[in-house]
């Protein structure tokens, strides 16, 4: 699959990389080398200097064989939430437009997280788009305002996006569960079995070209992976979902709430995204600004 190389890296990437890098706040370079990272102004003491971009290619993106996609997830179900599950899938299945599924799913009293939650975080972005992107629940803000990735975590998403001519006109978000977990704590086994039934729907009505699964909580559900996202972010599945003639092009990706903890993966971060602007022209995404 692809490796990025140095003469990969054109002009207008490497622009795009230093306003990157300028949008996140690093306002100084570490070391002799100019092109290692420099340090964010909003944080505390230097991190280690990582090599310039050119210096570590990645290895190889491997994806499955179409022969072979990447199976349903069999998440651990907790005692008790097997009812509930099966209602789930049930009424999931019944839905045949997003408006019906976000009906059913505010009406669906199984997820136990419904009642501690202000309101159900559902979806954000354009239906019509050809890149969905999948996070794992929504966290104080998203609470707050019924919409996904509007915290600081939406605004590092809307700069990876606008890296490569991406926004929320040009791309449709939600998450695995739909109600924020108290304390905003990842949901858990028994959670993410009963709302998966409702995300595959999701995902089945909007016939996404291209799926993102933003985490490892999300790439765990939607993958059946136990795999950490430090070793599968930017690598390429087929991921089969019922009513869908073919697989999806499915990639997780690190969650912009890792990065704002970890400065230092930004680099990885421009390599998933430039994986997923070549997959873009490749496939002919038709709401995507990639020339």
């Amino acid at each position: 699959m692809d490796r990025i190389s140095e003469s990969a890296v054109q002009p207008a990437e490497i622009i795009a990389l230093l306003r990157w890098y300028q949008d996140a706040g690093v306002d100084e370079s570490i070391g002799d080398d100019p092109g290692a990272l420099g340090r964010p102004r909003t944080a505390g003491p230097a991190p280690m200097a990582m090599a310039p971009v050119q210096a570590a290619p990645p290895q190889p993106v491997q994806s499955t064989p179409a022969a072979a996609p990447v199976r349903a997830v069999a998440a651990t179900v907790l005692p008790g939430s097997d009812a509930a599950t099966g209602d789930a899938r049930r009424i999931a299945a019944g839905c045949n437009t997003l408006e019906e599924l976000a009906a059913a799913l505010a009406a669906f009293d199984g997820c136990g997280l419904k009642a501690t939650a202000t309101q159900m975080v559902f979806a954000d972005g354009n239906p019509e788009a050809d890149i969905m992107i999948v996070g794992e629940a929504p966290g104080a803000e998203e609470d707050r305002l019924g919409k996904p990735f509007v915290g600081q975590s939406g605004k590092l998403l809307d700069r990876m996006l606008a890296a490569i001519g991406l926004d929320r006109t040009t791309v449709y978000i939600s998450n695995i569960v739909n109600w924020r977990p108290p304390g905003n704590r990842q949901p858990n086994a028994s959670e993410i079995a009963i709302s998966l039934p409702f995300i595959e729907r999701h995902i089945a009505l909007m016939q996404p070209k291209i799926l993102l699964c933003a985490g490892g909580t999300s790439a765990a559900a939607l993958l059946a992976t136990r795999e950490g996202i430090t070793r599968i972010h930017g690598r390429w599945y087929d991921r089969s979902f019922p009513d869908l003639p073919a697989p999806v092009p499915t990639m997780p990706i690190y969650h912009p709430a890792f990065i704002l903890r970890q400065p230092g993966m930004k680099r990885d971060v421009w390599r998933d995204l430039l994986v997923l602007k070549r997959r873009m022209q490749e496939l002919g995404c038709g709401f995507a600004s990639v020339t």
